[in-house]
């Protein structure tokens, strides 16, 4: 794991362009398995599970062309020969949503026990075993693999999410493309991501009602074409970056093709005194002269930021609040209503002299405006952890490491350069 080095203390300014949407860009790269077409997809990172969905469908056969540096990616499965197989990725949740294309491909997919991701904590597949059984798949256990077969028995079907996970929905969107008949998913995810996809999906010919709502209804069986998409720009980053403003008293600007997500992400700054504005495609944070987190009109209750599916604050943005959480003067409960292994980092934070409180997995609360100095602190392996605790160094006089902040790569390219082109002082060390 690979460490990064903080100088902190500056103000960081000046305009930034965001990469696109890892959590868009990978159902969509699975999502291209389902037609024979050509696909060409524009402003994709260079992240590392782009690299291993790449290497996958290499090893499968496929054609494919990856112009780093004009972020342009061309796919042609068509190349695939009958009776290819290949090992899904271990090392990233996405690989559970080659499933649909590979059973429609090859009839069959192998997938290792242990799917992993972000330490967030336990994340069951039994909600994606229900998914594929549902659409006609057979499903076993052979040693350390979960094999996923077809059967012949595909039909549409309808289904009634326990809990709105994003991946669920996701495949079984792609699931419901694959069989004939008129399918309906409700409870349904509704993150920008997911619309993403099957805005993507669309392109291709798909026929989907009801994208961003909590009901689906996808029409299967129709043979997708090729297309040439641009992905959005990550909502993700935006707001990252805009913390970063306020957490170091900056001034930044970022590219944002879709304000309308922001409504809420807006209010969420609000809550620590800081605005943002949106204009011309683009959202700027000009920081306050110092943050404090503003009282609720109910004054016996301490205000709080809830983390839960779309449209709540995602919890992927939870700990750049809390870091705002650490810096501004008052206190804020944070609640994240996902994952119950989300919070557990905020030890770290006491290392830099963050005051914290951790009520249970779910819920912390920080006790902001102590005086804060750097320090050594080790980041969990969750990407939106690991930039927190990089904006509280980035905010403090003096040399900190973050050590094990490799999980950056996983989501932003060039994340560390742009660090430094808004007047930072932060490197890597390998």
């Amino acid at each position: 794991m690979s460490s990064l080095l903080v100088r902190g203390g500056r103000p960081l300014t000046g305009q930034i362009e965001p990469s696109a949407n890892k959590n868009a860009v990978l159902p969509v790269l699975c999502a291209t398995l389902l037609t024979d077409a050509p696909v060409r997809l524009r402003n994709v990172p260079e992240i590392t599970d782009v690299e291993r969905i790449v290497r996958f469908f290499g090893e499968l056969g496929s054609t494919v062309d990856w112009d780093r540096a004009d972020k342009v990616l061309t796919i042609d499965h068509s190349t695939i020969p009958p009776g290819a197989r290949a090992t899904l990725p271990q090392a990233m949740r996405a690989s559970i949503m080659m499933i649909p294309g590979l059973l429609e491909r090859l009839g069959e997919a192998r997938l290792e026990h242990e799917v992993k991701g972000c330490t967030l904590g336990a994340r069951e597949i039994d909600p994606h075993v229900e998914v594929f059984r549902a659409f006609g798949a057979e499903v076993s256990q052979s040693g350390h693999e979960i094999v996923f077969r077809v059967t012949g028995k595909g039909q549409a079907a309808r289904m009634w999410l326990e809990y709105a996970s994003v991946t669920t929905t996701e495949n079984f969107i792609l699931s419901a493309l694959t069989v004939k008949g008129t399918s309906q998913i409700v409870n349904a995810a509704c993150e920008p991501h997911v619309q993403e996809m099957c805005d993507f999906l669309q392109a291709c010919g798909a026929t989907i009602i009801g994208k961003g709502t909590s009901m689906v209804s996808i029409e299967g069986g129709t043979k997708l074409g090729g297309t040439d998409y641009t992905f959005n720009d990550d909502f993700h980053e935006i707001a990252t970056f805009l913390a970063l403003s306020a957490v170091t008293g900056g001034d930044i600007s970022v590219r944002n093709g879709c304000p309308e997500h922001f409504d809420l992400i807006d209010r969420t700054f609000g809550k620590f005194g800081a605005d943002v504005e949106h204009a011309n495609g683009w959202s700027r944070l000009a920081a306050p002269e110092r943050l404090k987190v503003r009282e609720n009109f109910t004054s016996h209750l301490i205000t709080k930021v809830e983390a839960a599916p779309w449209p709540y604050i995602p919890a992927d943005l939870l700990p750049i609040f809390i870091a705002l959480g650490v810096k501004a003067e008052g206190q804020t409960m944070f609640w994240n209503k996902v994952y119950e292994g989300g919070l557990t980092w905020h030890t770290e934070l006491s290392l830099f002299g963050g005051h914290t409180l951790l009520c249970d997995p779910h819920r912390l609360i920080t006790f902001g405006g102590e005086e804060l100095a750097p320090a050594t602190v080790t980041s969990p392996y969750i990407i939106r952890v690991a930039i927190a605790l990089l904006m509280v160094a980035s905010s403090i006089e003096g040399e900190s490491t973050i050590l094990d902040a490799d999980p950056i790569r996983r989501a932003h390219p060039n994340f560390v350069d742009n660090f430094v082109a808004l007047g930072a002082d932060v490197q890597w060390m390998d």
